[in-house]
């Protein structure tokens, strides 16, 4: 059976959450807890930030829990 994975998009890019993959490091957390903050609902707030911010916190994900793609234009 396939890993569920949640979708959060900003127009621009389109962040990809895998929970079983998750480790629960606390990186993406303590390196941009404006998008990654795990008392909200939904934990990422994919407004919070600059595309670029978060394209560089999320490639710091050390269990690949956390992806980002290009968002579909049209």
């Amino acid at each position: 059976m396939d890993e569920p994975t949640l979708r959060y998009s900003n127009g621009e890019i389109t962040v990809l959450w895998k929970p079983k993959t998750c480790i629960h490091s606390g990186i993406c957390v303590r390196g941009l807890n404006a998008v990654f903050d795990v008392k909200r609902k939904p934990w990422i707030n994919i407004l919070a930030a600059t595309t670029d911010e978060i394209i560089a916190q999320v490639e710091h994900c050390p269990s690949g829990a956390l992806s980002w793609e290009r968002a579909e234009v049209g």
